[in-house]
């Protein structure tokens, strides 16, 4: 199974660091969207971006991201959002 997370992880952070116009090296999983210069219409791009590329449904609610239940704290929380959506739509 850590390989289908590896592979997550490395999605996710591409899809980041093309909205942040950096190269994925460039993100760490510290990282917070706003580190990353990313404003809330990137997040929301992001975020379908995300969902495109794991065929996911995203529990973000874009007017009010503390109400979600997606966690975008940092890149390691929407990483772990991300990987826990892909396993509960393969369980």
């Amino acid at each position: 199974m850590t390989g289908a997370n590896t592979d997550i992880r490395e999605k996710v952070i591409a899809i980041i660091a093309e909205q942040a116009v950096l190269e994925p090296s460039d993100v760490s999983m510290e990282s917070t969207l706003e580190d990353l210069g990313i404003d809330s219409l990137g997040l929301v791009e992001s975020i379908f971006a995300i969902e495109e590329a794991f065929d996911i449904q995203v529990p973000f609610n874009a007017n009010e991201p503390s109400q979600s239940d997606f966690d975008i704290s940092n890149v390691s929380s929407i990483v772990a959002g991300v990987e826990k959506l892909v396993a509960e739509q393969h369980a």
